[in-house]
């Protein structure tokens, strides 16, 4: 399953970076994602890249200040978070997909997803 690092406690508009690595197989094998729960609510959705890269998404919450990328080479999955706010604490979850059709709707839905990871706390505090 992946592993995600890179949670900590920081201040409303830091930045920070979080990172998911390979569980013994490739991310470029899958589409990956990162979805986030925050306490009292339901998981949801932050932001999707396919497996070639192709198709990136991203919440409208986070859309502008949240980057999801991956880095083959060291079998890693980012997800580059600035201007941080109170409202993005969470316990953050990297997931993978099988290879696949997956559209901009799907991706969003945590049953699109076939590997998950424990996650990383968030907190932003004001």
């Amino acid at each position: 399953q992946p592993v995600e690092s890179g949670g900590r406690l920081v201040q409303a508009g830091d930045s920070l970076r979080l990172s998911c690595t390979a569980f013994g197989r490739t991310v470029s094998s899958y589409h990956m994602a990162w979805f986030r729960r925050a306490p009292g609510r339901e998981r949801e959705f932050v932001a999707h890249i396919s497996r070639a890269s192709g198709d990136i998404y991203y919440a409208e919450s986070v859309k502008g200040r949240f980057t999801i990328s991956r880095d083959n080479t060291v079998n890693t999955v980012y997800l580059q978070m600035d201007s941080l706010k109170p409202e993005d604490t969470a316990v953050y979850y990297c997931a993978a997909a099988d290879p696949g059709p997956i559209g901009p709707t799907l991706a969003t839905r945590p049953l699109a997803y076939d590997y998950w990871g424990h996650g990383t706390q968030v907190t932003v505090s004001a």
